[in-house]
């Protein structure tokens, strides 16, 4: 498995890392429980890391060395595909892989470079889209550069199969970039049902964590940037208050992430906007939180808010519902899969916040209601769980191997692997066999 921009040993919520990170974690270990042997590699930050960590039986992440050692913002990885990719060939050169797994249109790119040489298949799964972002931009916020739809362009010929979260990104897939259907598999996400359970319940989670038991508590949980709408959140608390004032007195709304892409560029802005807005009271931003801490905030909340822009899938909702939350989400990309609008959640279309608050005072007024929901919810998130997806994947690799080996998409496999791209243009990669 490949990724570039962001390491498997990074926590979600943090700089690049989310839920990309917890697929590539959730998804390798499950594949080592069904008998794989998964190596993923990723570049090296600089962090102390040994070359080679092990991240569960079967599993290990290998640090390669592309550009400065060092954090780098997205935007200016894509020069660096060629190193990466030189030094994946460099590290791999005594090893037999029976197909490459990427992640990300960056590590695609590498990825297609690396499969040509070694003429194994490629499986690359998107994560995001940068047509499907670029359709749903916050305000001010920057769309996604030319290179990276021409990018995921090529890999949509270049890969012997593409994996796509949901059946609505897998439409996008073929609509948007001409993704051909017999090569399009759709692997539904899991969920560490270990970790993401309803356990001993709200009050006592609240009690752990600080919290009062009479509270009303909305939780956002996700990286700090426009893509996953924060500032409509904070809105809709503004709204809510106005109908509502005397909900103050009982309101308490945790935003736990950190600053992550455009959010970097304005470090201040959603403090600023809960100051301008008199929500200093009642909204409290704190850091991204380990995984099992993480399972405790959802437990607390009486609703998970996720008013995203764009969303290939949103793992945080299925998270949130396994441990008894029900989630109000923007009916966008892949949550209305994750989210049974009226059922275990509410869906809301559009992001205007006077709607997302009418759905949080329904949530505010109908506890019962609410409480039946969550219950519904951690059914529904029980049954997605990563041994299936594993399982599922593996059937993709098969399938891959076994057009390969048939012959199905010759002219991909001959064809000039995807263009790696320069400060100016794309030029395909010079990397030695």
């Amino acid at each position: 498995m490949l990724s570039v921009h962001t390491s498997p040993l990074h926590q979600p919520g943090t700089g690049d890392a989310g839920g990309m990170n917890v697929y590539m974690v959730e998804l390798s270990r499950a594949l080592a429980r069904e008998g794989a042997r998964v190596d993923l590699f990723t570049r090296c930050l600089g962090e102390g890391h040994p070359p080679r960590v092990e991240l569960a039986p079967g599993v290990d992440v290998l640090h390669l060395p592309a550009g400065p050692r060092r954090p780098l913002p997205k935007e200016t990885m894509p020069g660096l595909v060629p190193d990466f990719a030189r030094a994946l060939l460099a590290a791999t050169a005594r090893d037999r892989y029976d197909v490459i797994h990427s992640h990300y249109w960056l590590a695609g790119q590498a990825g297609a470079v690396a499969a040509a040489h070694r003429d194994v298949p490629l499986v690359h799964t998107m994560h995001t889209l940068a047509r499907v972002k670029n359709a749903s931009l916050a305000p001010g916020d920057r769309p996604e550069p030319a290179p990276r739809i021409h990018g995921e362009a090529a890999l949509t010929e270049a890969a012997d199969r593409l994996i796509a979260n949901t059946a609505e990104e897998a439409r996008a897939l073929r609509d948007l970039y001409g993704a051909d259907a017999d090569r399009t598999d759709v692997v539904t996400p899991g969920i560490d049902v270990r970790t993401f359970r309803p356990a001993d319940g709200r009050r006592a989670a609240r009690a752990r964590l600080g919290l009062p038991r009479d509270a009303f508590v909305p939780l956002f949980a996700g990286r700090i940037q426009p893509l996953k709408g924060p500032d409509v959140l904070v809105h809709s608390i503004a709204a809510l208050l106005r109908e509502s004032p005397g909900l103050r007195r009982r309101l308490l709304v945790p935003v736990i992430g950190g600053l992550s892409g455009a959010g970097l560029r304005a470090p201040g802005e959603l403090g600023d906007l809960c100051a301008r807005l008199g929500l200093l009271d009642v909204v409290r931003c704190q850091p991204a939180v380990p995984q099992r801490e993480l399972a405790d905030w959802y437990r607390a909340a009486d609703v998970l808010v996720m008013p995203s822009r764009s969303e290939s899938f949103g793992l945080v909702a299925l998270e949130a519902q396994a441990c008894g939350t029900p989630v109000l989400a923007a009916a966008v990309g892949g949550l209305p899969a994750a989210v049974r609008d009226g059922l275990t959640g509410l869906l809301v279309q559009g992001h205007d916040p006077d709607d997302h608050a009418r759905a949080l005072r329904w949530f505010a007024e109908h506890p019962a209601h609410a409480e039946g929901m969550g219950h519904a919810a951690a059914e529904h998130a029980r049954r997605l769980d990563w041994g299936a997806t594993a399982r599922s994947t593996l059937g993709s690799y098969t399938r891959a191997l076994r057009n390969r080996a048939s012959g199905v998409g010759q002219e991909r496999r001959h064809a000039p692997a995807p263009a790696a791209a320069s400060s100016r243009r794309y030029k395909r990669a010079a990397v030695p066999a």
